[in-house]
């Protein structure tokens, strides 16, 4: 399968694709076709079966087509349950667990697979310089890279991430590494740490002396994988129920609901998909006006998801038109605030006895307030994306009650964190560079 830039240039291979990350002219990769399916074309419905057939077809002539059944074993590692809240709530609603992976974020599957690509295809390449990865990270990517990379020979990994916008316990998962993984916060917001790594791929000197790629949704390795987990669940669904699953999805940089609406155009049963955005609303205020204008982010309590200029806008609106024709194609945004998002912790919290994170808050709550009766009575899926123990500072005080630390994070909240500050400015990251 072959890949083209957004914006124009040449195609590559999905091997320069995952290295690269950025095309040379600062477009996003996108695959020039992608393949067709029917859920009755997946004969056994199990979660690595399930990869594999649609992994396959993205990976056929290339140098990682025959290790694919090793690189969805190395990924696909911990559970990805489909919850089913149905009789809570009297309606079909079920909830993805994606925050079961080892930094309790679904950040962590897209990173595992980009880790067992690269580190295969390095093992490759005859060139002296380590391979640099960066990623810039509003709270959530840049711990799930760092544990994906940690300890990988001949990969150095930089992370950046916006000063006093991430929980203090995602900050202590950025910056708990050492050896090859360099730590860096970024006198900024998520925009200024991600317009930093983006010019570093094309800064001619940078480029010259390290052999740089990306980790963070920019690259088409973080979509493939993320892909697969609403392939699952909603072949699943279509199974045992006949109908098909729609998604409730919080986003920032618009990754994790792009690959749901890939996964959607392959043919797989997938329903609406609705975009949920907290208090920056770049997203929704287009779909409403059909006008795109990105902008500074700002702070909110959903801190991974403060993003102002979603770098997957690019990629959605290249492949799939722009907003009218994606309504048509059941595609929805919605905004909620730092109140709504109090509202459904607190509440939901009595009702079923556990805890949202601020981020999957936001998705509950866009399902039971922004659709009416007749969409609600319809499958849907609410996409739960990182642990509540992540933001116990959030979390805590609104249900009154402690949240259990699964073993994984507690493990990494026992390492010593140590970190670098920059100014936002090329300069500042080139000399921070390992």
């Amino acid at each position: 399968m072959k890949l083209r830039s957004t914006r124009g240039g040449p195609a590559v291979s999905l091997e320069t694709a995952l290295v690269k990350g950025l095309a040379p002219d600062g477009g996003l990769y996108v695959p020039e076709s992608l393949p067709s399916f029917t859920p009755d074309d997946f004969g056994d419905v199990a979660a690595r079966a399930v990869a594999i057939q649609y992994l396959t077809p993205f990976f056929a002539g290339t140098r990682l087509a025959d290790a694919i059944a090793a690189i969805v074993d190395e990924t696909f590692s911990f559970p990805l349950p489909l919850v089913d809240l149905s009789a809570q709530v009297s309606a079909p609603l079920h909830v993805l667990e994606l925050f079961h992976g080892p930094t309790a974020a679904f950040k962590d599957v897209g990173a595992r697979f980009l880790a067992a690509c690269l580190s295969r295809l390095d093992a490759e390449v005859d060139d002296p310089r380590p391979l640099t990865i960066l990623v810039a990270t509003s709270g959530d990517t840049g711990g799930a890279v760092a544990a994906a990379f940690h300890g990988r020979p001949g990969i150095d990994v930089v992370v950046l991430f916006p000063e006093g916008r991430v929980s203090p316990r995602q900050q202590h998962q950025l910056c708990c590494w050492g050896d090859n993984v360099t730590s860096l916060s970024v006198a900024g917001g998520f925009d200024d740490c991600q317009a930093l790594v983006k010019a570093a791929f094309t800064d001619p000197t940078l480029s010259t002396q390290y052999g740089c790629s990306s980790a963070f949704c920019i690259n088409i390795g973080r979509l493939l994988p993320q892909s697969v987990y609403y392939a699952v669940a909603s072949i699943q669904y279509c199974r045992k129920h006949g109908e098909r699953l729609s998604f409730a999805i919080p986003t920032g940089n618009l990754g994790n609901a792009l690959a749901a609406v890939l996964a959607r155009a392959a043919g797989l049963p997938i329903g609406d998909i609705l975009l949920v955005t907290n208090a920056n609303r770049t997203v929704p205020d287009y779909f409403a006006t059909g006008h795109y204008e990105g902008r500074a982010s700002i702070a909110t309590l959903a801190s991974a998801m403060d993003v102002g200029d979603p770098s997957n806008m690019e990629r959605l609106r290249d492949l799939f038109g722009e907003a009218q024709a994606l309504r048509e194609l059941g595609l929805d945004a919605v905004s909620v605030d730092d109140t709504e998002i109090r509202e459904q912790i607190r509440r939901d919290a009595a009702r079923f006895d556990f805890a949202w994170c601020p981020h999957s808050a936001t998705a509950m709550y866009a399902w039971e307030r922004h659709l009416d009766d007749a969409a609600r009575s319809a499958p849907w899926a609410v996409v739960a994306t990182a642990h509540p123990a992540k933001f116990e500072t959030i979390v805590e005080p609104l249900i009154g009650d402690s949240v259990p630390v699964p073993p994984a994070l507690a493990d990494l909240l026992d390492r010593p964190a140590t970190f670098s500050r920059i100014t936002p400015s090329l300069d500042a990251l080139a000399e921070a560079l390992p």
